[in-house]
């Protein structure tokens, strides 16, 4: 198991030695093993290069369990969690034809006052929730929404270049009071198979009490790399 771990976890075909390091066991026994995985499917050889990835059979195990993989199961149950322990409220929302739209709303303690519900679209340029979708979605699903935004601004404001590499660096987004005021959103990437941002988590604060709830937001961004993980996401995918 660990092999095929190893074999997954490269990113492309590697030679013995790099999965013999990867796993931590002599070459000579990790041939044997691979023999064995090659013989059954789960393994294959490059029979040019000479290096192993994973065969048919892994894949389309990895496949099967990928179609019964619910990103909403595992998030309600994941997030429900996070919020009982930590009191953070914390909104889940997936790119809509009209833009970031928020499909769960989890309530915090105590309860944020907001205008924000279930169904409701943020803005694409000036949300946290939007500027992640924006770095981690392909600009070919988003171009003709930030172009209507920026039509419909009355100011320029950075351009999409520097928020994508100002939330690919950072690994998220950070707003205060542009969606609404007093309100301070920190924004992470729910990751698929391919690297895209499906959903986005964004934990919502009342601007004066940002600082003490810090802990609960970096949690909240391991808990997300944890869900992709989960959705088959290798930290190497990420969409450029």
């Amino acid at each position: 198991m660990r092999i095929l771990e190893a074999l997954g976890a490269s990113g492309g075909a590697s030679p013995l030695s790099a999965v013999a390091q990867a796993v931590g066991m002599p070459a000579p026994q990790v041939h044997r093993y691979l023999q064995s995985l090659i013989a059954s499917g789960m393994a294959r050889q490059d029979a040019a290069s000479g290096r192993y990835d994973l065969g048919s059979a892994a894949l389309r195990l990895g496949l099967v369990a990928l179609a019964r993989t619910d990103a909403f199961k595992i998030v309600d149950r994941v997030i429900d969690d996070f919020v009982e322990r930590t009191g953070q409220a914390v909104q889940i929302c997936a790119l809509g034809p009209l833009g970031p739209t928020i499909v769960r709303l989890y309530n915090g303690r105590p309860s944020l006052l907001t205008t924000l519900h279930v169904g409701a679209v943020l803005p694409l340029l000036t949300s946290a929730t939007g500027r992640v979708f924006l770095a981690y979605v392909p600009g070919s699903e988003t171009a003709d929404m930030a172009d209507a935004e920026r039509q419909q601004s009355a100011t320029d404001g950075p351009s999409i270049d520097w928020i994508r590499a100002t939330v690919r660096a950072d690994g998220k987004a950070v707003e205060t009071g542009t969606v609404i005021p007093g309100l301070h959103a920190t924004a992470f990437p729910i990751f698929d198979l391919q690297g895209r941002a499906m959903l986005v988590a964004t934990a919502l604060v009342s601007e004066v009490g940002a600082e003490r709830r810090g802990h609960a937001v970096a949690e909240l961004g391991a808990l997300c790399r944890h869900v992709s993980a989960e959705m088959g996401w290798l930290a190497s995918a990420s969409t450029a």
